[in-house]
């Protein structure tokens, strides 16, 4: 497959798509794009005035260059940077003199200049938010139709280890499903309780949860391993807009009665501290009166899930009439011989396509829309 070389045109033009979908403000664009806000205004006016024909750069450059890098070297260059497309401006230039010392070769603040000129060094994206949930959420209207989970409020133990309460409770009825004291908010340390909720308790319809990480990822629509599996297991993954607590109220204020009755002061090791969440945990539903339940505990309301944790989990299947295709180990899916990045998260999974328009295919993993394909720009949009 040949090189694909991205300039500075494309990104501006990516930037342009951005901003007329009106889902991100100037602020939001300077910090994915790396550029000052004062930038992002000035290429808004410019395509305002001249449509795309005014993101392009005018010419900078004087008559005549005395010291300009000869043709030759510029090749030079070049090539070696697709042949080591992974390396920065620095090793390029050292591999050149290393290999031909007896060329004087540009200073390696020429070489970067020559490589961004030529679309090789482009500003790196800083996402600092992970995308929002935009589905609405499902009615808590019973037991089991929302569980919240959580990581909150990590402290350090008496031996000066930290420790992250995983939490799970179920919206409904407030009945505290597991906490568990974990050394690493991880996705290798969180599955197992979640098994262990699920053979005990048996599946939700959904999971709503911050977007910190096991929860939630920066890629496509914010899945992470995590989510992904959930979507298999037939549970819906929910996520609270960011900076937005109060979407999981009833969580939060859980929260804040565990922390006073299990770590002020915190316990001496995790051994001891889980004994305290365990202490809580029989307290909490069995014995504490529920404002929200007219007094009364949330083991009186709370019952177990008709839906049963399975003993194998199934493929995912379609329909016989859909488009299908695999994702690599890369995370990427191959459309029509190009391949398109999707999400490290759904490596070895099949994904389903739905044509929607000439160029747009919707993008499914099982009935989880994932966004659109779009044909023209090759590559996953959130909304058409």
């Amino acid at each position: 497959m040949p090189w694909k070389e991205i300039c500075a045109l494309e990104i501006r033009k990516e930037m342009i798509s951005d901003w007329l979908t009106k889902e991100y403000t100037i602020t939001e664009l300077s910090d994915s794009y790396g550029v000052s806000r004062k930038t992002i205004h000035k290429w808004i006016d410019r395509y305002h005035q001249k449509g795309i024909a005014g993101l392009v750069d005018l010419s900078r450059e004087p008559d005549y260059h005395p010291n300009a890098t000869s043709i030759e070297k510029v090749a030079a260059i070049l090539a070696l940077k697709r042949q080591k497309i992974k390396w920065g401006p620095r090793k390029i230039m050292a591999k050149l003199r290393n290999d031909s010392p007896e060329v004087q070769w540009p200073a390696d603040s020429t070489g970067n200049a020559i490589l961004k000129k030529h679309g090789f060094v482009q500003s790196r994206k800083h996402r600092h938010r992970v995308p929002s949930y935009t589905a609405p959420f499902v009615n808590c209207d019973q037991s089991n139709a929302v569980w919240s989970a959580d990581y909150k409020g990590q402290f350090k133990m008496g031996n000066k280890q930290k420790c992250y309460p995983l939490t799970i409770s179920d919206n409904y009825s407030r009945f505290l499903l597991g906490c568990w004291g974990l050394t690493r908010p991880n996705f290798e340390q969180t599955k197992p309780y979640f098994e262990k909720a699920f053979i005990r308790n048996g599946l939700p319809l959904a999971i709503r949860t911050d977007n910190g990480q096991p929860f939630a990822s920066r890629g496509l629509t914010g899945l992470s391993r995590l989510s992904v599996w959930f979507i298999k297991l037939g549970i819906i993954p929910e996520r609270i807009e960011p900076g937005c607590p109060e979407q999981n109220g009833r969580h939060e204020r859980m929260h804040r009665t565990l922390k006073e009755a299990t770590a002020n002061p915190p316990k001496n090791n995790l051994g001891e501290q889980q004994e305290a969440f365990d202490d809580f945990i029989e307290e909490y539903n069995y014995e504490r009166p529920h404002e929200a339940l007219n007094q009364k505990p949330p083991s009186s309301v709370y019952r177990l899930s008709l839906r049963p944790y399975p003993a194998k989990l199934l493929k995912v299947e379609y329909g016989p009439h859909i488009a299908v295709r695999h994702v690599t180990n890369r995370g990427c899916i191959k459309w029509k011989g190009i391949f398109v990045f999707l999400s490290e998260s759904l490596m070895g999974e099949y994904v389903a396509f739905k044509q929607v328009e000439d160029h747009l295919w919707e993008v499914f993993f099982s009935t989880y829309s994932l966004g659109f394909l779009d044909e023209k720009q090759w590559k996953i949009i959130r909304k058409v």
